[in-house]
Parts: structure tokens; C-alpha cells; sequence
């Protein structure tokens, strides 16, 4: 199952990560976490990985439509994207809201993610 969708860039990790930060604001979204998953698994398990990051991603004004829409939607919110190092560039991906609709059957949380999905692609076509 196709779950996201995603760009290798040109771009060093940490240019990735600013970009894609800024393309995200460019379509309503904020970064409500940061997750440094290297750091992390450092810190934690004590074991090396590459740089990698996931962005939880939030644009307002869907979120209050989708939790207004369905309660429990929450438990898929934010969108997630990730920035990683491969092959001397990195990679950009975005969860496809869209996934959402394979378990929630509501109109209206299928045209939100109608709407992110068209967001949340744009950003990945502009890094």
C-alpha cells in the first residue's frame, strides 16, 4: 500500500529541511514537532543513524473542520512529512492524507484530505 509520496532533492539535508519547512508555510501549514530520530535513537538506544527528521505538519483551519467532522480524527492528525540523508541529498515525503478515507467513512474528512493531499503535494513538487 502507497502511503505517501515523496522527492529526491539536490539539496543538503539541513537546505531540505528549511525548505521543505517553508513550502509548508507557503500553504497554511505550521510545524507543530520536530522529531530528530538520530538524535533520538542516540540518545535512547545508543545506536547510530542517519540524519532524519519528521515534521508534524498542521494547517488550523483543516484540522478544526476535520476535528469538528469526526472526534476520534485526531488519532491521524498531524500530517507528517520527513526529511532524510540518501545518496549525498535527501529525501522529502509527505503522508497521503487521502490513506485517512481507507478507515474513516465521512464526506467531509474525504474532502479536507482531498484538499491537504493537493497541499501537501504542491510542496513536494516545489522542493
Amino acid at each position: 500500500m502507497k502511503y505517501g509520496f515523496s522527492k529526491s532533492v539536490n539539496l543538503s539535508y539541513d537546505a531540505s529541511v528549511a525548505k521543505v519547512t517553508d513550502e509548508l508555510k507557503k500553504e497554511g501549514f505550521g510545524v507543530l514537532t520536530t522529531i530528530d530520530v538520530k538524535e533520538t535513537l542516540k540518545k535512547k538506544l545508543d545506536v547510530d543513524f542517519k540524519r532524519y527528521v519528521i515534521l508534524g505538519a498542521c494547517n488550523p483551519p483543516f484540522a478544526h473542520k476535520a476535528l469538528q467532522a469526526e472526534e476520534e480524527i485526531g488519532l491521524l492528525l498531524p500530517c507528517n512529512v520527513i526529511v532524510y540523508e540518501k545518496n549525498g541529498g535527501a529525501v522529502v515525503s509527505a503522508f497521503d492524507p487521502i490513506t485517512m478515507t481507507a478507515i474513516v467513512e465521512n464526506p467531509t474528512i474525504r474532502s479536507v484530505a482531498e484538499e491537504i493531499r493537493m497541499r501537501l503535494k504542491n510542496v513536494i513538487e516545489r522542493m
